[in-house]
């Protein structure tokens, strides 16, 4: 009996199922953390959340979504759904509607090492991989928050996996099928069709046969029966007005035309990777080049198809935003971790010697040998130099942080432990990983990948890590003095520039910018109009007989004067 469970196949299925138990722990612990003390974000946030306890309090909201009591039609409701669901368990908090987004993206970390586990016969380029993907900060800053994109990973991601598996197995086609429904629910069917090229164009270079498969394409079919239905039941509901709304106004217009301000050169995504993926980026075009050496492998095609059509796409269109560019990070990830194996493997040898034998994964020392002295001495002498670099720079933000440099006038150096703390963290993990890869210890990069993702856990358990917050007025304290003051469904006017869904979240109440023009009809006209100005600007207002009911923050909420609130 023990004979026939500690056989080589069940002793690697039970390394792999652990591997794969210790990612999610580890996920879910960096994803969880601290989700429910700041207030949400603008824009996506407000929007999510406040749709979301629309369909929890209404019977048939769930299947025709509403924000501010007007049809929803920006995106389909899966996730809505989930923080639904969530909000009649726990109740309405910040927490309950971060929950499922952020379970949701940690649930991609061991869904990419399975998907690793499928391209790469060792696991060591597994274990990089998912250990890469959970250490990316764009990864764990969006995937935390109440948005779709977080999500719209782990359904690509199930969906490549099933995609990989039913190479061996046709059954894994219907899971195909309604893992595209699931990203077609979540953010549309538009950018479903984009994901779904990527997936196609892969089986197109690498396993053609499959598309010629009848079963094949029933059974994706037959997985996307949901999408097909919902999308008719809001035709039948709301006709074509549904159709140009969330097809045209919401998806394919986005393309020749920014929303807002939102636009950018067409290398604003790649400034973005190259930005924001410390430290890993520096690893990256090595990996894109082992990916071209290796085109004949799966996993080769694999990511040189998804970085390729995905970051052509979003880099064409007009709408430029950060978000956008979340789902290329697991084809990051995969380019990374196959350049991380190689230097595993590879020190105290030659760096950078790109190349991955057919029979295996390890170069020989007469291979390595071959170029000792070539580009790769010079790449390895330019990595322990922007090494060194990062960690100068961790050093003296950690010296910044600490009020050595105290600018009164800007006060940007004011002290600040939190701050101060990660970049010791980080500092600490950039100094250690620079004097090993000096020394060609491939220890470095276990101590990286470690101190990266114990800096992450003290970021996201700091009140930083929503940076946005600090660009403009805190709105949770302004928008509960708006809903203690007001009755339930008031409509409140406001001079503000800027539109807030949070605002409308917290307030629960809908905010309509106006101009003065407009205010003083309906300041005549309503009997009992609410306006939100700023409190410096009341000396200026040229209202007849109004009253201050409260200030906050630097708001003020006025009514007429002599209605009893």
């Amino acid at each position: 009996m023990l004979n026939k469970i500690l056989t080589k196949k069940n002793l690697y299925s039970h390394i792999d199922l652990l591997l794969i138990l210790s990612l999610l722990l580890a996920a879910v612990l960096l994803f969880s953390a601290n989700l429910g003390t700041l207030p949400l974000r603008d824009w996506d946030e407000g929007i999510v959340a406040q749709v979301a306890r629309e369909i929890s309090r209404e019977k048939w909201n769930w299947l025709y979504p509403t924000i501010n009591n007007t049809p929803y039609f920006n995106k389909p409701p899966l996730i809505h759904w989930s923080i639904a669901f969530v909000y009649s368990i726990a109740g309405v908090s910040e927490l309950t509607a971060r929950l499922s987004p952020a379970l949701l993206t940690a649930f991609s970390v061991p869904l990419i090492y399975c998907v690793s586990r499928e391209l790469f016969r060792p696991r060591t380029p597994a274990i990089f991989t998912a250990l890469v993907y959970l250490t990316l900060l764009p990864v764990v800053r969006h995937g935390r928050l109440a948005m779709l994109d977080g999500a719209v990973v782990c359904f690509f991601l199930l969906m490549i996996w099933c995609l990989l598996r039913s190479r061996h197995n046709l059954r894994y086609s219907l899971a195909i099928g309604i893992s595209f429904g699931l990203v077609s629910l979540n953010k549309g069917i538009i950018l479903g069709l984009l994901l779904g090229a990527i997936a196609f164009f892969f089986l197109l270079w690498d396993t053609p046969r499959l598309l010629s498969c009848k079963y094949f394409w029933g059974g994706i079919l037959l997985g996307m029966l949901p999408v097909f239905l919902w999308y008719t039941a809001q035709f039948f509901h709301y006709g074509v007005e549904f159709f140009h709304a969330n097809f045209f106004h919401q998806s394919l217009k986005r393309i020749w035309q920014p929303v807002g301000s939102h636009d950018g050169p067409i290398w604003y995504y790649l400034l973005e990777i190259i930005e924001y993926s410390f430290p890993w980026q520096l690893f990256w075009l090595p990996g894109l080049y082992l990916s071209w050496k290796n085109r004949n492998l799966s996993w080769g095609k694999l990511v040189l198809v998804w970085s390729g059509v995905y970051l052509l796409a979003i880099s064409l269109m007009n709408t430029k935003l950060p978000w956008y560019v979340l789902p290329i990070y697991p084809a990051f990830a995969l380019a990374v971790g196959s350049c991380l194996t190689e230097i595993w493997h590879q020190f105290p040898l030659d760096l950078g010697y790109f190349w991955f034998p057919s029979d295996g994964y390890l170069p020989t020392q007469r291979d390595s040998a071959k170029h000792l002295w070539g580009i790769p001495t010079v790449y390895h002498r330019l990595l322990v130099a922007l090494f060194a670099l990062l960690a100068l720079i961790a050093w003296v933000a950690c010296l910044y942080f600490s009020g050595v440099f105290y600018l009164s006038e800007s006060n940007l150096a004011k002290p600040n432990l939190e701050l101060q703390l990660i970049s010791v963290a980080i500092a600490l993990t950039m100094t250690m990983a620079t004097l090993l890869l000096n020394q060609q210890n491939y220890q470095f990069l276990p101590i990286l990948i470690w101190g990266t993702y114990l800096s992450l856990l003290m970021f996201v358990n700091s009140p930083h890590w929503i940076w946005e917050l600090e660009e403009d007025y805190p709105v949770k304290p302004v928008g509960e003095m708006i809903q203690k003051n007001t009755p339930p469904g008031q409509i409140i006017y406001s001079f503000d520039t800027r539109d807030r869904p949070s605002l409308n979240f917290y307030s629960d109440r809908l905010i309509k910018r106006v101009g003065p023009q407009k205010i003083q009809e309906q300041w005549k006209n309503i009997p009992q109009p609410y306006l939100l100005v700023e409190a410096s600007t009341l000396n200026n207002l040229t209202l007849e007989n109004f009253q201050v009911l409260n200030i906050v923050k630097g708001w003020a909420l006025l009514t007429r004067e002599g209605i009893d609130n």
